[in-house]
C-alpha cells in the first residue's frame, strides 16, 4: 500500500476553526477536512503548511512548533499519514482555488460536517480542548 505523508492546518481565528470542503472532483469529493496537502522534498511540516495554505486559500499563516495530532487512515487509494498542526491567521481572504468552501465555525459546530476520515480524531480532540487562547 502506497504511503502518503501530508500536513493539515488548524487555522484559528477569533475563537473560530477554519475548515474547507473537498470540491466534487477531488477524491473524497464533498467531505470536510482541515486544508494542508503533501509535504514536498525537505520542507518541515511547518513550510509544507505555509506554502500549500499560500498556494490553496492565498492566506498567510503562522504554525506551531508542536504537532497537535497524527492520524493513519487507510483509504482506497493508499495510507494517509496526516499530521495536523494549530495555526493562526495572519492575513488574507480565503480565495478557493482547490476547495468547494470554507466556513470558519466554533468548536461545537465541527461535528455538523462530514469529516474525511483522517481528519475525524482531529476534531474529536479539538472538540475536547477547545480553541487556543
Amino acid at each position: 500500500m502506497k504511503d502518503i505523508y501530508v500536513v493539515g492546518a488548524i487555522i484559528e481565528y477569533n475563537g473560530k476553526i477554519l475548515c474547507a470542503q473537498r470540491s466534487s472532483s477531488m477524491t473524497l469529493a464533498d467531505l470536510w477536512e482541515f486544508p494542508g496537502g503533501k509535504i514536498e522534498g525537505n520542507e518541515t511540516h511547518q513550510e509544507a503548511l505555509k506554502r500549500e495554505i499560500k498556494e490553496e486559500l492565498e492566506l498567510d499563516i503562522k504554525v506551531d512548533d508542536q504537532l497537535f495530532e497524527e492520524t493513519i487512515y487507510e483509504y482506497d487509494f493508499g495510507r494517509v499519514h496526516l499530521a495536523a498542526y494549530r495555526c493562526g491567521y495572519m492575513k488574507g481572504t480565503p480565495y478557493l482555488s482547490e476547495h468547494k468552501a470554507v466556513k470558519w465555525l466554533e468548536v461545537e459546530e465541527l461535528k455538523d460536517l462530514q469529516w474525511a476520515p483522517a481528519d475525524i480524531p482531529i476534531v474529536e480532540k479539538l472538540m475536547q480542548e477547545g480553541v487556543s487562547a
